[in-house]
């Protein structure tokens, strides 16, 4: 058999033939889809119980292999479209073209073999067969090749082309200069309001660090404001209605995440989330607050009072059993979690819920106008504090004068206090630019800042409290005292945040949020203990002799 000579190509012939068929293997009732037609045809070859062909070449070679007692099979290279009655529909005359119940083997075995192009050299193995580079259908890389960053959408608009370095780390520094003191005011103001006769929460600034976490959550999910920086001015984004259940696909996140990056690079947000809600919120007054509620030492204003001239003050406290001083202080820690975290979430569906009325600030009205705004009224406000801080107004020839140097309030208030604070929030944001990409699980930088401004608060309170110098003045004095206070209120509460810390936490997975989480309240309370306790309980403090961050109230 190895010596059948290669036949010439057989005449085009038509494929339905009217002669009989005489061999029994033709007598089989033919199956319409492709797969059945190509194992009835091989099941034919093999009935034949011919042997496997010796060598590679011969498995090739069509004409190898076969019956000599078989018809010859015509080659597919030689029927053109229109010779194929099969082509391009059923034959004239003939039968329809979905019924095969009375095709024979023989007239639809051309078409039940795949296009193979025999003119392909017996010497080219299967890698000739693969695929050119040049083909059209190769022009994208293959799916398991691709990140998941190229399945999202591209937009034609990469966003404002970048501007220099240095302009863009001036304008960072600056919105974070500017709204660290706009975000300490806010805090102070609001312990202000909520402590009071009667309040029902003693510990004021949980207040101010669920306010701050509500507007960070905003602004983590909001999609418009800042969209100018990677949306084309006259396109829109898709809505998120359907952002209100429950699943949300990986690649929502990933586009998240996306956004995320680039809105870190905007000067605007990063004063916003960055100095506003970071120094709106302080961590190292919620670990002061959780050693006051475990020492007894909260400032509690008095809730009925029975002479009208008596004055609430912030240090005494009555006696209790041991075991309430824990339960105040799992009060403290879980309240201010609650509120805090909840402030998060609320935020980002505040987000969504007013994201169709949500305005897009344009590029050119940040960088033209409120850049260049920033970084000339941040300066002038900082340099304002500091000045305001040598000269008071309310000193004795001060145009707010009370009289005397020892009812001066406005340094130990505020002004101080907005003077430390933009050191405090650049020092955060510095070291979590440099210490937070360490560790992906564990953001660092934050944990960091706030253990160091956990640390530095317990120190001031412990000096505020107790004689100092060779005069061994409480706290060095009125003005010491009110320096301290100053850098407890401005660079403790900008340097250490709660709004941040809560968001990552709730951004990071499950296991990696609860340990970051309690690695931070553990790690705080253990310090206050240390630093704070081991005054407390053996010098022992004394009343400050200036107004603390919880104002004394007198009660009409």
């Amino acid at each position: 058999m190895d010596d059948w000579p290669m036949p010439s190509p057989p005449e085009a012939k038509p494929l339905v033939s009217d002669a009989p068929l005489e061999s029994n293997q033709h007598k089989r009732r033919w199956s319409g889809s492709v797969p059945s037609r190509r194992s009835s045809y091989y099941a034919d070859q093999r009935h034949e119980r011919r042997s496997r062909p010796n060598s590679g070449a011969s498995q090739r070679d069509p004409f190898r292999g076969r019956d000599a007692n078989a018809p010859p099979v015509p080659l597919l290279r030689h029927i053109s479209s229109a010779e194929d009655p099969y082509a391009l529909g059923p034959v004239k005359g003939g039968p329809d073209a979905d019924d095969f119940s009375n095709r024979a083997v023989d007239d639809v075995v051309p078409t039940a073999l795949p296009l193979f192009d025999h003119s392909i050299s017996r010497q080219s193995g299967v890698a000739d067969l693969e695929p050119k580079p040049s083909d059209t259908s190769l022009s994208q890389p293959a799916y398991t090749a691709r990140k998941p960053e190229e399945y999202l959408p591209k937009q034609d608009h990469q966003g404002p082309p970048p501007q220099s370095r240095w302009w863009t780390e001036l304008c960072t520094v600056s919105h974070l200069i500017f709204f660290a003191i706009w975000g300490t005011l806010a805090r102070l103001g609001m312990q202000w309001i909520t402590f009071y006769p009667g309040t029902p929460i003693v510990t004021p600034v949980i207040w101010a660090n669920m306010a701050g976490s509500f507007v960070l959550g905003f602004l983590a999910e909001d999609k418009h404001l800042f969209s100018s920086y990677w949306i084309a001015p006259g396109t829109t984004e898709k809505t998120t209605t359907e952002r209100w259940s429950n699943d949300s696909t990986d690649f929502d996140k990933l586009a998240k995440a996306e956004t995320g990056k680039i809105k870190k690079t905007i000067p605007l947000y990063v004063g916003i989330a960055t100095g506003f809600c970071g120094s709106f919120t302080s961590f190292s007054s919620f670990a002061r607050d959780m050693f006051g509620a475990l020492a007894n030492n909260l400032p509690t204003p008095t809730n009925h009072v029975y002479d009208s001239t008596t004055r609430v003050t912030n240090a005494s406290s009555a006696s209790r059993n041991a075991g309430y001083s824990f339960n105040a202080l799992f009060a403290v820690i879980i309240s201010t979690l609650a509120l805090s975290l909840g402030g998060v979430i609320v935020g980002a569906h505040t987000a969504q819920l007013l994201e169709p009325w949500t305005p897009r600030i344009s590029t050119r009205i940040i960088r033209q106008f409120v850049d260049f705004a920033i970084v000339a009224v941040a300066w002038l406000c900082w340099l304002g504090a500091i000045l305001l801080a040598i000269f008071p107004p309310d000193r004795p020839s001060g145009p707010s004068s009370r009289g005397d140097r020892s009812n001066e309030t406005w340094r130990g208030t505020v002004l101080f206090a907005i003077v430390f604070a933009p050191l405090g929030c650049l020092l955060r944001h510095y070291a979590s630019v440099r210490l937070n990409p360490l560790v992906h699980s564990f953001p660092l930088g934050t944990f960091a800042v706030n253990m160091f401004g956990t640390a530095i608060e317990g120190m001031l309170y412990d000096f505020q409290q107790v004689g100092l110098g060779s005069a061994g003045l409480v706290g060095g004095g009125l003005v010491g005292c009110q320096v301290l206070q100053g850098m407890q209120d401005g660079f403790c509460g900008c340097l250490t945040t709660v709004s941040t810390w809560v968001a990552e936490s709730n951004g990071l997975r499950k296991r990696h949020g609860y340990v970051y989480a309690l690695s931070s309240i553990v790690g705080a309370l253990c310090l206050v203990i240390v630093i704070m306790g081991s005054v407390r309980w053996t010098v022992g403090w004394q009343y400050a002799v200036c107004d603390r961050g919880y104002p004394d109230k007198y009660v009409t």
